[in-house]
Protein backbone atom coordinates (compact mmCIF):
# COMPACT_ATOMS: atom_id res chain seq x y z
CA UNK A 1 0.00 0.00 0.00
CA UNK A 2 1.26 3.50 -0.80
CA UNK A 3 0.61 6.81 0.93
CA UNK A 4 0.77 9.03 -2.16
CA UNK A 5 -1.86 11.69 -2.87
CA UNK A 6 -4.95 10.18 -4.46
CA UNK A 7 -6.46 12.11 -7.38
CA UNK A 8 -10.10 13.13 -7.25
CA UNK A 9 -12.27 10.48 -8.88
CA UNK A 10 -9.98 7.53 -8.15
CA UNK A 11 -11.20 5.15 -5.42
CA UNK A 12 -8.90 5.30 -2.39
CA UNK A 13 -8.73 1.52 -1.99
CA UNK A 14 -7.71 1.05 -5.63
CA UNK A 15 -5.06 3.80 -5.55
CA UNK A 16 -3.59 2.46 -2.30
CA UNK A 17 -3.38 -1.05 -3.77
CA UNK A 18 -0.89 0.14 -6.40
CA UNK A 19 2.85 0.31 -5.84
CA UNK A 20 3.10 3.30 -8.23
CA UNK A 21 1.45 6.71 -8.18
CA UNK A 22 -1.82 7.13 -10.05
CA UNK A 23 -0.52 10.52 -11.17
CA UNK A 24 -2.22 13.51 -12.69
CA UNK A 25 -5.12 13.64 -15.13
CA UNK A 26 -3.81 12.65 -18.56
CA UNK A 27 -5.10 15.87 -20.12
CA UNK A 28 -2.40 16.13 -22.81
CA UNK A 29 -3.65 12.89 -24.39
CA UNK A 30 -7.33 13.07 -23.38
CA UNK A 31 -8.42 13.49 -27.00
CA UNK A 32 -7.04 10.01 -27.74
CA UNK A 33 -8.91 8.24 -24.92
CA UNK A 34 -12.52 7.18 -24.50
CA UNK A 35 -12.97 7.92 -20.79
CA UNK A 36 -10.63 9.38 -18.19
CA UNK A 37 -7.04 8.34 -17.54
CA UNK A 38 -4.17 9.43 -15.27
CA UNK A 39 -0.45 9.47 -16.01
CA UNK A 40 2.47 9.12 -13.59
CA UNK A 41 5.93 9.22 -15.19
CA UNK A 42 8.32 6.70 -13.61
CA UNK A 43 11.49 7.20 -15.63
CA UNK A 44 12.70 9.23 -18.57
CA UNK A 45 16.27 7.95 -18.45
CA UNK A 46 17.50 4.89 -20.39
CA UNK A 47 13.93 3.66 -20.95
CA UNK A 48 10.83 5.87 -20.82
CA UNK A 49 8.26 4.40 -18.41
CA UNK A 50 4.97 5.64 -16.97
CA UNK A 51 2.10 4.26 -14.95
CA UNK A 52 -1.19 4.80 -16.77
CA UNK A 53 -4.43 4.37 -14.82
CA UNK A 54 -7.77 3.99 -16.59
CA UNK A 55 -11.22 4.42 -15.07
CA UNK A 56 -13.68 1.58 -15.81
CA UNK A 57 -14.47 1.51 -19.51
CA UNK A 58 -11.62 3.86 -20.45
CA UNK A 59 -9.50 2.79 -23.41
CA UNK A 60 -7.18 4.58 -25.74
CA UNK A 61 -7.76 4.88 -29.48
CA UNK A 62 -6.08 2.67 -32.00
CA UNK A 63 -2.51 3.88 -32.42
CA UNK A 64 0.89 2.92 -33.84
CA UNK A 65 4.35 3.36 -32.33
CA UNK A 66 6.38 3.78 -35.50
CA UNK A 67 10.12 3.08 -35.62
CA UNK A 68 12.63 2.51 -38.38
CA UNK A 69 14.64 0.21 -36.09
CA UNK A 70 13.78 -1.25 -32.67
CA UNK A 71 10.94 0.55 -30.92
CA UNK A 72 7.51 -0.65 -29.91
CA UNK A 73 5.92 -0.78 -26.49
CA UNK A 74 5.77 -3.13 -23.53
CA UNK A 75 2.83 -3.07 -21.12
CA UNK A 76 2.92 -4.54 -17.59
CA UNK A 77 -0.37 -4.70 -15.71
CA UNK A 78 0.05 -3.51 -12.11
CA UNK A 79 -3.59 -3.26 -11.04
CA UNK A 80 -7.16 -4.04 -11.96
CA UNK A 81 -8.20 -5.71 -15.20
CA UNK A 82 -7.81 -4.57 -18.78
CA UNK A 83 -7.14 -5.55 -22.36
CA UNK A 84 -4.62 -4.95 -25.11
CA UNK A 85 -5.23 -5.80 -28.74
CA UNK A 86 -3.06 -5.77 -31.82
CA UNK A 87 -5.10 -5.33 -35.00
CA UNK A 88 -6.06 -8.69 -36.51
CA UNK A 89 -5.44 -10.58 -33.26
CA UNK A 90 -7.69 -11.51 -30.35
CA UNK A 91 -7.71 -9.12 -27.35
CA UNK A 92 -5.32 -10.11 -24.55
CA UNK A 93 -6.84 -10.04 -21.05
CA UNK A 94 -4.51 -8.28 -18.62
CA UNK A 95 -4.40 -8.76 -14.83
CA UNK A 96 -1.57 -7.89 -12.44
CA UNK A 97 1.64 -9.43 -13.72
CA UNK A 98 0.53 -9.80 -17.35
CA UNK A 99 3.14 -8.53 -19.81
CA UNK A 100 2.21 -7.63 -23.38
CA UNK A 101 4.77 -6.85 -26.07
CA UNK A 102 3.62 -4.55 -28.89
CA UNK A 103 6.10 -4.64 -31.79
CA UNK A 104 6.89 -1.38 -33.56
CA UNK A 105 4.62 -0.38 -36.44
CA UNK A 106 1.66 -2.48 -35.19
CA UNK A 107 -1.79 -0.89 -34.87
CA UNK A 108 -3.15 -1.55 -31.37
CA UNK A 109 -5.14 -0.27 -28.38
CA UNK A 110 -5.22 -0.93 -24.63
CA UNK A 111 -7.27 0.04 -21.61
CA UNK A 112 -9.63 -0.99 -18.84
CA UNK A 113 -12.06 -3.86 -19.03
CA UNK A 114 -15.71 -2.84 -18.82
CA UNK A 115 -16.51 -2.26 -15.14
CA UNK A 116 -12.92 -2.44 -13.87
CA UNK A 117 -10.20 0.02 -12.94
CA UNK A 118 -6.91 -0.77 -14.68
CA UNK A 119 -3.28 0.35 -14.38
CA UNK A 120 -0.30 -0.61 -16.47
CA UNK A 121 3.29 0.44 -16.81
CA UNK A 122 3.86 1.60 -20.37
CA UNK A 123 7.46 1.16 -21.48
CA UNK A 124 8.69 2.78 -24.68
CA UNK A 125 11.12 0.32 -26.25
CA UNK A 126 14.26 2.15 -27.43
CA UNK A 127 14.58 2.55 -31.17
CA UNK A 128 15.40 4.84 -34.05
CA UNK A 129 13.09 7.04 -36.09
CA UNK A 130 10.34 6.77 -33.47
CA UNK A 131 6.99 8.55 -33.69
CA UNK A 132 3.43 7.90 -32.52
CA UNK A 133 0.38 8.00 -34.75
CA UNK A 134 -3.04 8.26 -33.11
CA UNK A 135 -5.94 6.83 -35.08
CA UNK A 136 -9.68 6.22 -34.73
CA UNK A 137 -11.50 5.19 -31.55
CA UNK A 138 -12.06 1.49 -30.92
CA UNK A 139 -15.47 0.30 -32.13
CA UNK A 140 -17.73 0.59 -29.08
CA UNK A 141 -19.82 -2.48 -29.99
CA UNK A 142 -16.67 -4.66 -30.29
CA UNK A 143 -15.28 -3.34 -27.01
CA UNK A 144 -18.58 -3.99 -25.20
CA UNK A 145 -18.38 -7.68 -26.20
CA UNK A 146 -15.39 -8.07 -23.84
CA UNK A 147 -16.17 -9.47 -20.40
Amino acid sequence: MNNYPIPVGVPTAYAQSLMFLVGAPNDAYAQYFTGKSWLAPISGEQVSMANVTFEPGCINHWHIHHATQGGGQMLICVGGRGYAQIEGQEPIAMTPGTVVHIPANMKHWHGAAPGSWFSHIAIAVPGEGKSNEWLEPVDEAEYNKLA
